[in-house]
């Protein structure tokens, strides 16, 4: 009876001990299971996805460049208005043909004296105005108290009518006597400027400009000017 006892316990206690660890065992697998969804988990939220693609870049446009442009990928502002030589352009952007003459009120007339050509003085005339105006035909002058304005060079004339940009320049050269035929030769001191219309003859309303001339300057009846010319060195064939 004792024996059956003793027998009995050993065998509960057996049995004790495997349901003890079996539950251990349960809860070890069940907590390495939990452990291996979270670290897959958090290598899935560190790891970028495979399957997003990159916003597609348009006709392979290196990056950092700027496509606002107009047709054809040129760029559709910044329109050139520029006067090259002096001469209207006529580009896009101007706002016209100039019809304005160059007058008293919008130019300032200097006389200076040159080595080459001999017996030759040269006329500047300069666009202080703030738009463009045309040098038209020959500048018409006078020496000192003289009634008649001085001969104009026909050779002379240019191929198109000077236009003058604010700020630059137009030219004359102003032969003073070409040989020993001239008459009534004298030492002149002053000159009068006048500005030649678009079209007929006689000279603008404007105020004409009065220039000192250099001192000892001698002209006499062989005296001419030309027309203006868009560069010094083009006045200065006359």
């Amino acid at each position: 009876m004792r024996n059956a006892r003793i027998r009995t316990t050993a065998v509960a206690a057996t049995a004790l001990l495997a349901a003890l660890s079996l539950t251990a065992c349960q809860s070890g697998d069940d907590g390495d299971a939990d452990a291996k969804k979270s670290g897959a988990a958090a290598a899935s939220a560190s790891t970028p996805s495979t399957g997003a693609k990159p916003a597609p870049n348009p006709k392979n446009t290196p990056a950092g460049s700027d496509t606002r442009t107009g047709s054809g990928g040129r760029s559709t502002g910044g329109g050139n208005n520029s006067n090259s030589g002096g001469k209207s352009t006529g580009k896009a952007g101007d706002s016209g043909p100039v019809t304005a003459a160059c007058i008293g009120e919008n130019t300032k007339v200097t006389v200076s004296k040159v080595s080459r050509p001999i017996n030759h003085l040269l006329l500047t005339m300069t666009n202080t105005g703030s738009k463009a105006c045309n040098a038209y035909h020959a500048p018409l002058l006078r020496f000192d108290d003289a009634q008649a304005v001085t001969q104009i060079m026909d050779s002379s004339k240019p191929q198109a009518v000077v236009t003058i940009a604010p700020g630059e320049s137009a030219y004359a050269s102003l032969l003073l006597e070409a040989d020993d035929s001239g008459e009534n030769g004298q030492t002149v001191k002053k000159l009068t400027v006048h500005f030649a219309p678009r079209s007929g003859s006689g000279s603008t309303e404007s105020a004409p400009d009065v220039l000192t001339l250099p001192a000892g300057t001698y002209a006499d009846s062989n005296a001419a000017v030309s027309y203006w010319q868009s560069t010094m060195a083009d006045a200065l064939t006359y």
